[in-house]
């Protein structure tokens, strides 16, 4: 396949334009990252209990994809592949981490952001980070760096880690945003800090209990993982997180307007502990989880609506995707499972977050690109990882060498003008995967086959699995045994793949 055909014709010209020196604006970028949204939780993915009219907007207007991937099944590993265009399981500590963890990415490791704010992008983190924050014993009464502001964004609001871990803070920039030098905070994770309750000893004081872990620090009637005191000024409400985020945004967007700008927006919802605003009670009939889609939904809203009032939409190319796969009880009673009804998270496929079968990795994703991208459906193989590379050409730039070593161009795809992306994809879980086309190939593991506590099929077996996607999406019929030349060579390239 030559190079054109690769791009396709639209976005071979354009890029051409570029090189000649074209007037043409550069575009901006903006990430739209849900966590925990599932290939099924939304209404252009097929879901009938939840309605999604924002999301759906951008599936019919650009390019909806139904084979797009997450380098892992859980949210820091997948977070430090998009933004540096590598696998996570290169990395020892690149795991989901505590509230207090070290930096992951380090300064001087080339990013989407640093790359962007190169080529004169004004970029910004605002949301969920998860990727550690300082060198280690992290004293966040001081300035907390390094941060996101040392690997390539001029400015960033974010909940440190999750919002079921403590701090239960915003940190803006160097500094926890709202902090009363006279109330100092305190984070440990091995023990309590003084003897303020926690969700486990009262419970009584929670208006959300937990179902598994989660019973430590109680913040907003909420009790955490780890252990936190003082800051009550900087404390975050779980109820106006989705608004709070969302005006940080529209203000970056507002502030930026006449000049290109990269926007990494990685949303709360619909990660847990799962609490709505009030004005969202009533959206489905799914209690929170249900509801905290429809939040989600109107954020994106928001940031489109945005973009478009003030005339960007156009000039904007806008990926709306997840951090991974789905997961119904993940450690609050909130009537998830109860009110769950025929609501399939994953869709059709197997498993979910934290799994090695596809529904710990294949999410929902939409490249929104008037007038570049081409609307329709696409069964492209496409990962996050490929991100990093492909904005590189968007901007007309070329990586250093070393720089995103697993990423991959696939521009043409993305804009939809290509039916190929990857031809080759490793998928992380609890063992490794990988994907040749439409065969997938799960390396021999051990574990628990159920994962005890979400009840999510976890893929794991003590020998290869081998499943054919194109005829067999909820991989349901192991043809190992019956295909070993195949099993073998997969086996082979991903040894290859993992060793490079």
């Amino acid at each position: 396949m030559t190079r054109r055909s690769f791009l396709g014709c639209g976005a071979a010209a354009w890029l051409a334009a570029r090189r000649a020196g074209s007037a043409e604006p550069r575009p901006n970028i903006v990430i739209l990252l849900a966590d925990d949204l599932g290939y099924g939780d939304t209404s252009c993915y097929g879901a009938e209990r939840v309605h999604t009219p924002n999301i759906d907007r951008l599936a019919a207007q650009g390019v909806r994809f139904t084979d797009a991937h997450t380098s892992a099944a859980t949210c820091t590993p997948s977070r430090y592949s998009i933004l540096t265009g590598e696998y996570a399981f290169r990395v020892p500590n690149a795991k989901i981490l505590p509230g207090d963890a070290p930096a992951l990415i380090q300064p001087g490791r080339v990013t989407v952001a640093s790359m962007l704010h190169a080529r004169g992008y004004r970029t910004a983190a605002i949301g969920k980070w998860h990727l550690g924050l300082g060198n280690g014993n992290l004293d966040w009464n001081a300035e907390i760096r390094p941060g996101p502001l040392e690997i390539g964004f001029d400015e960033c609001f974010l909940i440190p880690a999750t919002g079921d871990r403590v701090p239960c803070v915003y940190v803006e920039n160097h500094r926890v945003a709202n902090l009363d030098p006279a109330d100092p905070i305190k984070v440990d994770y091995r023990g309590p800090l003084d003897d303020s309750p926690t969700g486990k000893t009262h419970p009584e004081l929670l208006k959300m209990k937990p179902s598994h872990g989660h019973d430590m620090t109680i913040v907003n009637g909420i009790s955490r993982i780890g252990y936190m005191s003082g800051g009550k000024a900087a404390l975050w409400k779980d109820e106006t997180m989705a608004d709070t985020l969302t005006d940080r945004a529209v203000s970056f967007i507002g502030r930026n307007a006449r000049q290109p700008f990269f926007l990494y927006f990685a949303t709360h919802d619909i990660h847990v502990p799962r609490a709505p605003h009030q004005r969202f009670h009533d959206s489905t009939t799914m209690g929170p989880r249900g509801n905290v889609i429809a939040e989600l939904d109107w954020c994106v809203g928001k940031i489109v609506g945005t973009l478009e009032a003030r005339g960007l939409l156009s000039n904007t190319l806008l990926v709306f995707t997840s951090d991974n796969g789905g997961v119904v009880d993940d450690g609050y009673q909130d009537e998830a499972v109860e009110k769950l009804g025929s609501h399939r998270p994953n869709g059709p496929l197997r498993g979910g977050k934290y799994s090695n079968f596809e529904g710990g990795t294949r999410v929902p994703m939409i490249v929104h690109w008037p007038g570049r991208a081409r609307p329709g459906v696409s069964d492209a193989l496409v990962s996050q990882v490929d991100l990093l590379r492909s904005f590189a050409r968007v901007a007309g730039t070329e990586l250093a060498p070393g720089a995103g070593p697993d990423s991959e161009n696939v521009l043409g795809a993305l804009l939809g003008e290509s039916r190929k992306g990857r031809q080759l994809l490793v998928e992380q879980a609890g063992d490794l995967a990988l994907r040749d086309g439409t065969w997938k190939y799960i390396a021999p593991g051990s574990g628990p086959k159920i994962e005890p506590y979400t009840h999510t099929e976890m893929g794991t077996d003590p020998g290869p699995q081998l499943y054919d996607l194109a005829a067999d999406i909820g991989e349901t019929k192991n043809l190992a045994a019956r295909d070993p030349a195949r099993t073998a060579a997969m086996a082979g390239k991903l040894r290859r793949i993992v060793i490079r």
